[in-house]
């Protein structure tokens, strides 16, 4: 596998590829990766003959320093990870290298996530999808014609670079299924600052999910008795509700009624301690 400091060179290499006839998958991640993103560059190597992955924490996104700062790194972990799981290459780079036009980072231009990054992460998290679309819109240019993997856990993010890749007109976006402990407990890079005692609370999140979709599947349409069900269950943990809401996945309306629909999307945000989790699950008549 080759180990690329700079976006520059990964440039160069992915068009070298394609010079060479060859389709490109690539996942973009933050590092401290997991089974979910392994997931991703396997279905990546299923569906493309060369695959690339980049680590890069983006500190656009993070609205806090503090959590910048906590959030997991695992560099020689993730290097031996995607060597043994088929990955061709891999690179890192530094905001200056990403943004060489730019003296400093907090002049760099954001930009807006637009219609999808209304509500929900907006809110508790102002500025950070302007940050993944900002750092995401040059990790698609570095690439190029891709098909690119993300995971379905970062729901309102997918819609997000969804948006952009229709926008700039590459990569293909694939949005794969959330991977799951046995639990039931999505996968998270943020999981390993999980206490263990703190594990059957925060299972509460994928409980509720699964109340919400029992509602549906009886016929429930409307959204406030959708979100009370989660709330109930949420209400009785320990975990701080941030949000439990209902969407249409295809328009991001909040707007009831949903009667029309054949699906809609339930989303939550907790905090358990200084850990912040998301989930999400699709309401629909399929088996979880």
């Amino acid at each position: 596998m080759l180990h690329l400091s700079s976006p520059a060179e990964a440039k160069k290499w992915c068009a070298s590829e394609r010079r060479q006839k060859k389709t490109i998958g690539f996942v973009p991640t933050m590092g401290a990766l997991h089974r979910g993103h392994l997931s991703l560059l396997d279905r990546a190597r299923q569906e493309n003959t060369a695959c690339c992955v980049s680590i890069f924490i983006n500190p656009l996104q993070f609205e806090d320093g503090h959590d910048f700062d906590a959030y997991p790194r695992n560099l020689n972990t993730d290097l031996s990870l995607l060597a043994d799981n088929g990955c061709d290459m891999v690179f890192q780079g530094t905001l200056e290298q990403f943004f060489p036009e730019i003296d400093h980072h907090n002049s760099i231009p954001l930009i807006p996530a637009g219609h999808f990054g209304k509500g929900l992460e907006e809110e508790f998290r102002p500025g950070h999808l302007d940050g993944v679309r900002t750092i995401v819109d040059r990790l698609f240019k570095v690439v190029g014609e891709s098909k690119a993997y993300f995971g379905e856990k970062d729901f309102q993010q997918t819609l997000v670079v969804s948006d952009l890749a229709r926008a700039i007109g590459y990569p293909k976006v694939i949005v794969c299924p959330t991977v799951r402990e046995a639990s039931g407990l999505a996968l998270s890079s943020r999981n390993s600052l999980l206490k263990a005692e703190q594990e059957n609370e925060v299972i509460k999140i994928y409980q509720a999910l699964l109340a919400a979709k029992k509602f549906w599947q009886q016929g429930e349409r409307n959204p406030e008795t959708l979100c009370r069900a989660m709330n109930d269950i949420l209400e009785a943990s320990t975990l701080v509700m941030e949000y439990a809401a209902i969407r249409d996945p295809e328009n991001w309306s909040a707007s009831p009624p949903y009667s029309h629909l054949n699906q809609a999307q339930a989303l939550i945000a907790a905090r358990m301690g200084n850990v912040r989790l998301i989930d999400n699950m699709r309401l629909d008549n399929e088996t979880p």
